[in-house]
């Protein structure tokens, strides 16, 4: 298994040494200029932020002036500012178990709504997962070629391993070259067959990378008896507090409670948002909001601290129209989505 996991690595990384590059087609000869890139070093820390008013609806106009953000308490300056214009790059990875193949043209049939509503210098690009990754489409502008691409995923039928937190770490290694808006939608069950201490490994690569994850929870009804003591609700969003992060208690292998504390913890994490559709009708709502949400995205950079610790993070709107702000208090004007923290780099 070790040498399947080097040479499927190995494959990935070739063939998409090129999966990150966009390819050449007509026209892409004639973009306008874009702003200029950012990725997260050890001198520099990435943030994503997305700002929502009281009825739910992203903000765009805000400029760098607009944002305060705190680092474990203390103001820190901005050094970095991009707004909603900058493109993203869009990686959706979709689970391949038997128990996914029984309702996958429920979710795959809808992720035109995706594609729809992402911008036309937005890039997409395909990966499907059991044991591992397995890259199908290399990052492209034709929002089309994903759409041909889907009926190349492979399911599998009948009992195996299912490494879910592998196989995310892989794709993050996968995406650490790209610079500028990332962002990992994720369609799946949640389940992990793996041993506990792969969460934790896990956790902490989330907390060291600027993807930002959209776990869309598969199995309908199936996840509500495996967790009939708190029903998880259509869609949720990712923010939370440090102490929230700090739970690293390993979900259980092949338990539906735990797969969704440990998809809600992903969300979180990132700054993302995480969606739990009843139906399948739910699809093409939470693919529209998802769009929404990353073609009105900011980006924020800040310098780090190098003491190797996780530090929080609190991003806040401290101007905007009218003069108002954003707070975590019942009322607030703004609601700000970013990730919880970082971990910094070593002295």
């Amino acid at each position: 298994m070790r040498l399947f996991r080097v040479l499927l690595l190995g494959f990935g990384l070739a063939l998409g040494a090129g999966f990150p590059a966009v390819p050449s087609t007509s026209g892409q000869q004639n973009n306008p200029p874009q702003q200029p890139a950012i990725r997260a070093t050890t001198e520099i820390v990435k943030i994503d932020v997305n700002v929502q008013d009281k009825s739910g609806n992203f903000l765009d106009g805000l400029a760098q002036t607009d944002f305060r953000v705190t680092d474990d308490g203390m103001e820190r300056p901005i050094l970095f500012f991009a707004p909603v214009e900058a493109p993203a790059q869009v990686l959706v990875m979709v689970e391949t178990s038997p128990a996914v193949y029984l309702i996958h043209e429920q979710h795959l049939s809808a992720v035109y709504a995706l594609l729809d509503g992402l911008g036309p210098d937005d890039q997409v690009a395909l990966v499907d997962y059991d044991q591992a990754p397995r890259a199908i489409l290399a990052f492209t502008r034709e929002k089309a070629e994903l759409a041909s691409a889907l009926p190349q995923i492979q399911y599998t039928i009948g009992m195996g391993e299912l490494h879910f937190y592998d196989s995310i770490s892989m794709v993050m290694d996968w995406l650490a070259p790209l610079q500028g808006k990332k962002a990992l939608v994720l369609l799946s069950t949640g389940l992990d067959s793996s041993p506990p201490e792969r969460w934790q490994a896990l956790t902490e690569k989330l907390r060291a990378d600027d993807a930002v994850i959209y776990p869309v929870a598969l199995g309908g009804s199936l996840r509500e008896t495996g967790d009939k003591k708190k029903k998880p609700r259509k869609s949720e969003h990712g923010a939370g507090t440090s102490a929230d992060a700090g739970s690293s208690d390993p979900p259980n292998p092949l338990s539906f409670a735990k797969a969704n504390e440990a998809l809600r913890s992903m969300a979180r994490i990132t700054g993302g948002r995480v969606y739990f559709p009843e139906s399948a009708k739910d699809f093409v709502s939470i693919y529209r909001e998802i769009a929404a949400g990353l073609r009105h995205q900011y980006v924020l950079g800040i310098a780090p601290e190098h003491d190797g610790r996780f530090h929080s993070l609190l991003v806040e709107v401290v101007g905007g129209p009218g003069g108002r702000s954003s707070s975590k208090a019942k009322g607030a004007e703004y609601r700000v989505f970013a990730r919880e923290g970082y971990r910094a780099p070593s002295p």
